[in-house]
């Protein structure tokens, strides 16, 4: 599946190493709302070419998601300040 990268030299390693490292950065400073979003943007910094099949809950299993993700903020991120603006703003 990663046979492209044995064909790149030092140099071309060196700038795929960091454009993968911007794109988990962008993704890991997220904040607000848009921890809640799909993030196709990782799945674009990938060589192979994909229709993700993603598969969606139904409403009610999907807010319950959401509530679970927000409870574990709580756990994980105590002490991180709080966004309290509506989507948008």
């Amino acid at each position: 599946m990663d046979h492209d990268l044995e064909a790149m030299n030092r140099d071309q390693l060196v700038a795929e190493v960091k454009k993968l490292r911007l794109g988990i950065r962008r993704h890991r400073d997220s904040t607000g709302h848009d921890l809640c979003w799909h993030h196709p943007d990782l799945w674009e910094l990938l060589p192979e070419r994909t229709d993700p099949a993603i598969a969606i809950p139904p409403w009610p299993k999907f807010m319950r998601g959401c509530i679970r993700y927000r409870q574990s903020l709580e756990e994980q991120a105590a002490t991180a300040p709080v966004h309290d603006k509506e989507f948008g703003e």
